[in-house]
């Protein structure tokens, strides 16, 4: 399977979890939203009809429930609308708020103001049940036709006490609000002479009170005679027709979560379009570099981890076509600098061979110094190898570079005396360092080799050696030819002469401070040279200090 189509999959499945993760969560969290709405709708519905049956309980008709509608509406916040059974409009709160009739939504519900009958089981006796009975009907009607009367009046109605169970005579059910006189009396007046129908009342009852379930009978009864006094039932219609409806549609949350998948499938597409021309410039340019084509780069633009990698690869490349180019200037060079001691030696051997030279010690000894002069370079190059491939042994030991340099003067003095060069010394104190005695004599023997046959007659070459800032220096001066600013970057190269003309029997082999820099920084130091031409070079080694390392030689 592809990368590109990894990526995609992944982040599609990725998508997916999450989109139906979210479309889970939304879907609950809107459906209990949507059951809190509705069971708050059903709620003011509830309301609603319970305050308009309770108008119609308390004023005997309908008349003037408009106030009782527009309050309703503003508190709950939805369209109040009751007509009577047959569809007549009673009130309506668009139109008392004098906006244009909305239609209406929904089953109307039925605002029912009859009362109930209380319990009778208070009266002891059918007798007394009966006319308990029909003593409630009469206060109602009572009740009522003072309500009604009051309320076309214009005056405010109030319940003061409930059905007169115990005391069904004289208590009124209803009276005036803060309103006394003469139209109060009238209406009182007109309550108290309306007819009553007490005999069919009684007749009923006391049949009731021979059945074997005389509380339904009795019920009945009330009812019966109740809905000839009430006020008619009306119909409740609570909300309009173009208000936010109270329903859950998955449609909307499947559309946008298959717009976000799409969108994500589209941009893991870009995502691995962006991500794998890189990377497919690199695989291609990869393999024409393992090819052999060291020239092979790739296109870098941005600032990203693929435009660094990017670089990082034309570093690498870079750094192999320096690599396969100083091997074959090692190459070259080995060829060249064996090629002239071969030559010789073959020329010699070959004279001796054809009687053109006769033997001789001279001849012998010129012989000799050719196949030393091999075998020093054969040397140079082994410890050349090994220092930079990391397998040169050391043998570190606590060393005194202020000791080790008088042992190098001593050992080169003599070489140095012959040349008319004076080689000195110059170190006030003990220095310490952590290192191979062997291999620091090594380099010194670079330094003071190449300075000698640097130096002319009457020079002087130092040897300073000094410490500061928790590193120990060892300097080697010479007052020789000295060197070009130019030249100095490829004073550590392999082969590397400042003067072409010399010669390998006065210039060595050409890798001794390409062997002495290797030494130097496998001792975790460093080695510089500095130079003026006609005045003179110093190159200057550093070291850590031996208060660096532990007693006994171990680092601390």
């Amino acid at each position: 399977m592809s990368f590109r189509l990894r990526v995609l999959l992944l982040i599609v499945f990725l998508v997916a979890t999450s989109t139906a993760a979210t479309a889970w969560l939304t879907l609950r969290q809107a459906s209990r939203q949507l059951s809190d709405s509705v069971a708050a709708s059903q709620r003011d519905v509830t309301v609603a009809a319970g305050e308009l049956a309770g108008y119609g309980r308390l004023h005997g008709s309908w008349q003037g429930i408009d106030a009782t509608v527009r309050n309703l509406a503003d508190r709950l916040h939805q369209r109040i609308r009751v007509v009577t059974e047959d569809g007549t409009p009673v009130a309506d709160s668009d139109l008392l708020a004098g906006r244009q009739v909305r239609p209406v939504t929904g089953a109307p519900t039925v605002v029912d103001p009859r009362p109930t009958l209380p319990p009778l089981a208070a009266a002891a006796t059918p007798d007394l049940r009966y006319r308990t009975a029909v003593a409630i009907v009469d206060a109602y009607r009572r009740g009522w036709l003072f309500a009604a009367c009051l309320t076309e009046s214009g005056i405010g109605v109030r319940q003061v006490s409930d059905v007169p169970l115990t005391d069904p005579v004289g208590r009124p059910l209803f009276e005036a609000v803060d309103a006394h006189g003469a139209v109060v009396d009238t209406c009182r007046q007109h309550a108290e002479s309306a007819p009553r129908d007490v005999g069919a009342v009684a007749l009923q009852g006391r049949t009731c009170g021979q059945q074997a379930d005389e509380e339904s009978c009795l019920q009945d009864l009330f009812a019966q005679q109740i809905s000839q006094l009430a006020p008619a039932s009306l119909r409740l219609y609570v909300g309009a027709r173009d208000e936010i409806a109270h329903r859950l549609s998955s449609g909307s949350i499947v559309l946008a979560a298959s717009a976000v998948m799409l969108a994500a499938a589209l941009s893991a597409l870009l995502l691995s379009r962006r991500v794998l021309r890189p990377i497919g410039a690199l695989t291609a340019a990869s393999r024409r570099l393992g090819a052999g084509d060291l020239t092979e780069r790739v296109p870098v633009t941005g600032r990203d981890e693929l435009a660094e990698l990017g670089r990082a690869f034309n570093r690498m490349a870079g750094s192999l076509a320096q690599s396969e180019e100083r091997q074959r200037r090692l190459i070259a060079d080995v060829a060249h600098e064996l090629r002239t001691p071969l030559a010789n030696l073959r020329g010699y051997l070959e004279a001796l061979a054809d009687g053109v030279l006769a033997p001789s010690p001279e001849l012998f000894a010129s012989l000799h110094e050719e196949a030393l002069l091999h075998q020093r370079i054969v040397d140079d190059l082994q410890d050349l190898a090994l220092a930079e491939a990391g397998a040169m042994a050391y043998h570190r030991t606590s060393v005194d570079l202020s000791e080790l340099a008088e042992t190098c003067r001593t050992a080169h003095g003599a070489v140095a005396e012959a040349a008319g060069i004076e080689l000195r010394v110059r170190a006030l104190s003990p220095v310490g360092v952590y290192a191979d005695p062997d291999r620091l004599r090594q380099v010194l023997g670079n330094l003071i080799r190449n300075a000698i046959a640097a130096t002319p007659p009457g020079g002087t070459i130092t040897l300073t050696v000094r410490e500061g800032d928790g590193v120990a220096l060892i300097q080697v001066s010479d007052t020789g030819r000295g060197m070009a600013e130019q030249d100095l970057p490829h004073v550590f190269d392999r082969f590397w002469r400042a003067d072409t003309a010399r010669g390998r029997g006065s210039g060595g082999s050409g890798l001794g401070l390409a062997i002495a820099r290797q030494i130097v920084t496998d001792h975790a130091g460093t080695i510089e040279v500095t130079g003026r031409l006609g005045v003179g070079t110093t190159f200057t080694v550093s070291l850590p200090a031996a208060e660096s390392y532990a007693e006994g030689g171990a680092p601390r």
